[in-house]
Parts: C-alpha cells; sequence; structure tokens
C-alpha cells in the first residue's frame, strides 16, 4: 500500500568398511540436516501452502501498520479476536522507516503465536522502487532479513517472510524478474528456512503482468521451492473478470498466489471486492485486507476500525470480517495451534499433548533428523504428524508409508527413498 502514513521453517561390518561407512554417512547426515531444516515449517507443493503436518493452510487475515503505530501493542490480538488467522505485520528496515529491531520482531512473533496467527512480516521501505526515490531497493531489505536472522530461526512454522513491499512502481519495473531472485537466493544462502512471499511491481498490482509471466522462473530460482506470490488488488481489479483472470492464471500454472493486500475503494478506482473475496474462496486462496487502522493520505477508508478500536468496524471492516466469503465464516486456525477444527485435537482433551503422552513441539525445527521427535526446553517433544505423533497415520493413502523426512525427495515429485523402499511425502503430489 502506497501512502501509508497518518500520524505510519545389527550386524556389526569389517572394522574397515565401518570406518569407510561412517565417514560417508556423517558427510550426508550433514547434507541430510541442512536440507531438513529448509523441509520444515509452512510450505508450497503443487501451488498451495501446507502446514508441516499436511494441513493446507488458506491466509484470512489483516495487514496491520506496526512501523507507523508501534504503541499499538493490542493489535494483533484484537485482529485475531475478530477470527482472522494471519496478521501481516509492516516492518522497517531502517532505509526509509525506522527500523524494526530483531527484539522487537521476536516480540511481534511472540504475539502472533499468543493470539494463533500465522505472521506473514514484511518490509515497508521498497514500497514504489524505481519511481519513488525515497524507496530502497529489494538487496537491501534482503540484508535486512539477513540482519535478524535470529529471529526467523526456529519459526518457520509460524512466520512467512515477505520480502519487500511493492518492490517496484510504474518505473524500471522490468527489473523485478532478475532482483526478486537475487533476493530470494540470498536469504536462502544465509540460511533462513521460512516460507517466502514475494510482492508484484507496479505497486504491487502487477498491471504489466511482469510477476504473472515471471512467476515460474522466480519459483524455480528458490532452492527450496517454497516461495509465495502476492498480488495486490485495487483500482487495476475493478472487474471479475479481471480478478478471476489473474488468480486463475497461477491455479493452472500450479504456483502459490495470495491476495496480499486489497480494499473495497482506492483513489486509482473501484477495487471488486465482492470478486476478490468470493472468486480467492472458490479457488482456495488466501487474502490479506489493508488494514486495520491509521490510514492517511487521502485513503483513510481503507481502516477497518476507527482508531484502533476493535469495538468500531467501519464499513469496509463489516464487509470484510462478517460480509458474504469474509474472514469470521471461512478462516480456519492453522494447526500449529492445536484448535482447529481440521486436526490437532487428539482425542485426549489436550491439545497441547500427543497420544503418546509427550508434548507437542512448539517447532518442527527441533527435529532435525526427521524422526518426529523434537527437544525443546530440556525436554522431548513430539512434532505433529511425526513418526512419532501416534494420533496420526503412518500410511498415505496409496498404500506407501509416508517419509520421514522431505530430504529424502530430492527432485520434489512427492517420492522418497528410505529403509530401502519407496515413501511419499506429506503433503505432496503423491500424497493421495
Amino acid at each position: 500500500m502506497r501512502n501509508p502514513r497518518k500520524k505510519t521453517f545389527r550386524n556389526a561390518l569389517a572394522v574397515g568398511l565401518t570406518a569407510v561407512l561412517g565417514l560417508l554417512l556423517s558427510l550426508v547426515g550433514a547434507a541430510s540436516d541442512d536440507a531438513e531444516a529448509a523441509a520444515t515449517g509452512l510450505r508450497v507443493n503443487n501451488g498451495r501452502l501446507y502446514e508441516a503436518n499436511g494441513n493446507e493452510f488458506v491466509m484470512r487475515g489483516v495487514n496491520h501498520a506496526h512501523v507507523w503505530y508501534p504503541e499499538e501493542t493490542g493489535s494483533i490480538a484484537d485482529i485475531a479476536a475478530k477470527g482472522a488467522n494471519t496478521v501481516r505485520v509492516v516492518l522497517g528496515s531502517g532505509d526509509r522507516w525506522t527500523k524494526t529491531t530483531s527484539s522487537e520482531v521476536s516480540s511481534l512473533i511472540s504475539q502472533c503465536k499468543a493470539s494463533k496467527v500465522i505472521c506473514v512480516l514484511e518490509v515497508h521501505d521498497t514500497t514504489g522502487y524505481g519511481e519513488d526515490s525515497a524507496a530502497t531497493s529489494l538487496d537491501k531489505a534482503a540484508d535486512y532479513w539477513v540482519g535478524i536472522k535470529s529471529a526467523l530461526s526456529g519459526q518457520e512454522d509460524y512466520v512467512i517472510v515477505n520480502i519487500g513491499n511493492e518492490p517496484y512502481g510504474n518505473t524500471g519495473y522490468t527489473a523485478w524478474t532478475d532482483a526478486t531472485k537475487k533476493a530470494i537466493v540470498k536469504l536462502r544462502n544465509a540460511g533462513i528456512n521460512n516460507a517466502l512471499m514475494v510482492d508484484g511491481p507496479n505497486w504491487g498490482q502487477d498491471w504489466s503482468n511482469t510477476m504473472r509471466d515471471n512467476a515460474s522462473s522466480v519459483f524455480a530460482a528458490d532452492p527450496d521451492r517454497n516461495t509465495i506470490f502476492s498480488i495486490h488488488m485495487y483500482g487495476v481489479y475493478d472487474t471479475a473478470a479481471e480478478v478471476t483472470s489473474y488468480l486463475n492464471t497461477f491455479r493452472t500454472n500450479g504456483l502459490p498466489i495470495v491476495v496480499g493486500e486489497f480494499g473495497n475503494a482506492h483513489s486509482d478506482g473501484d477495487p471488486n471486492e465482492d470478486a476478490i473475496m468470493s472468486t480467492a474462496q472458490s479457488l482456495g486462496v488466501g487474502y490479506l485486507g489493508w488494514s486495520w487502522s491509521g490510514n492517511g493520505s487521502g485513503v483513510e477508508y481503507l481502516d477497518l476500525v476507527n482508531d484502533f478500536d476493535a469495538n468500531s468496524l467501519t464499513t469496509w471492516g463489516q464487509r470484510l470480517f462478517n460480509g458474504s466469503n469474509g474472514i469470521s465464516s471461512t478462516s480456519e486456525t492453522a494447526t500449529i495451534y492445536g484448535d482447529s477444527d481440521d486436526g490437532g485435537d487428539d482425542g485426549s482433551g489436550d491439545d497441547d499433548t500427543a497420544p503418546n503422552g509427550y508434548p507437542y513441539c512448539d517447532s518442527s525445527s527441533s527435529d532435525p533428523d526427521g524422526d518426529g521427535w523434537g527437544w525443546e526446553n530440556s525436554a522431548s517433544c513430539v512434532v505433529r504428524g511425526g513418526a512419532a505423533d501416534s494420533g496420526g497415520s503412518s500410511t498415505a493413502p496409496n498404500g506407501y508409508p509416508y517419509c520421514a523426512g522431505a530430504s529424502s525427495d530430492p527432485d520434489g515429485d512427492g517420492w522418497g527413498w528410505e529403509n530401502s523402499r519407496s515413501c511419499v511425502v506429506r503433503g505432496s503430489a503423491a500424497d493421495h
């Protein structure tokens, strides 16, 4: 969103052979651990987003302008109380707006977890780069993420990294493809294993179809194949035909898409919010409305509540939360929090405890070898949906066993090889 301010992942062998195998296994094990770390948390498969346990997750949420209103510490909880399962939080890299520190990011993540919402974190300083001289580049935004990696590590089940908001305006946007690929690779090379999100150019609305037409190559540039595309829908998307055409292209091509911002009105035209919400619902596409409160510069009508008061919904707020295909009727809490209708209740009456009596892990990243057992708070824990979670099936619908880890599937086709036999990666193309 532009013009934002108002006031702002048996038998022993011969000794020699054992030594050789030990060396080989140590090398393979190290690579496997790296692959496992990269395969934890929220994952993209066949154009859809899944949790680590294989449950499909569809975002239904709201944007919150934290960087301009850091004092509004109750906003995430208020948004969650309205039914949202996701909050996209506006941060600053320090290039244009005040830098959101690593400790501040950790606090925001804690707020999201306490409120049982998935946290999409975005750097807003890139808004309109190439056209707005005050905006910074995707490369600089990538540097920011690398600098706060410690806050992101271990949060792959809860946090999506939106590299940069609306990273090109209507000038120089042909550079978007190469710049986006380089930013993705920089984050992966730095060891950031969270799912990534990338916005389109043209102030996020991609009217030039630059993101749409280059999405396959950008997705392939991510060695983890775990990048989500985000389209912002304002005045460019004022007809149902335009909305459905854009979203259907990604669905048809098996590429992940979310409507990362949209409103019910805008200075550049009248967005068709009814079509956006109904099409997103029918296609299983996520959406995130702009924005909770604090809009200015003539777009105050995009506030969902008045003056950050959760009990004072605006017309746009009523539509987004309570209208047809709205958040309150379509949002499902991520199963990592244990209280979704889709899973998480193991029948024991305690959603935080696995059927075997051990607590569930907060993050699957605490299980680097993929055996379903983690180590957190100086105690063993069970990864939800993992091999140690006896509440879930160890066999895929096609009769093959589930793989202990996705690293056994190097080509990403959903089939792995473990214990001298084929296995299926949970939530993959072969999981049917």
